[in-house]
């Protein structure tokens, strides 16, 4: 590793990626970014293939990969054997998962829309039509 390059502080590779330093020093603990080489005064130092990782690690957090997944995701970059077919199968997995969670918030959202529709907004609680729906065992999905 180039020296010139490796001499970003957690502070400096935060700031520029938007993220906190206790999500950097996490991200390490959990082996989604290599150990940091350190200065001689035992701070650490960064360098822009960092920065890159970093990027990657949130850009994949906003789609919906766990943190599991994007280690998975990290690993196959590197793999020119399967990296690529697999880091497809990996989102089309993902993606699938999104579609049914979509799908059950738009279950969710019609019955909320029922009850919301159906309530006055004024009398009696014990009347109210969504926390009738609510306290109804019967309810439950």
């Amino acid at each position: 590793m180039n020296t010139q390059t490796a001499s970003l502080t957690i502070g400096a590779v935060a700031k520029r990626v938007g993220v906190a330093i206790d999500t950097i020093r996490y991200y390490e603990r959990e082996g989604l970014l290599p150990e940091p080489l350190r200065r001689a005064s035992g701070y650490r130092s960064y360098d822009e293939g960092t920065i890159a990782q970093l990027r990657f690690i949130r850009r994949a957090k906003e789609l919906g990969f766990t943190l599991e997944e994007i280690r998975e995701l990290l690993a196959l970059s590197a793999d020119r054997q399967r990296g690529v077919k697999a880091v497809k199968q990996r989102a089309e997995r993902r993606l699938a998962a999104i579609e049914q969670r979509i799908v059950e918030l738009q279950r969710v959202r019609d019955g909320l829309a029922q009850l919301v529709a159906s309530c006055p907004g004024h009398g009696k609680p014990e009347e109210c039509p969504i926390l009738r729906a609510l306290s109804d065992e019967e309810a439950q999905a």
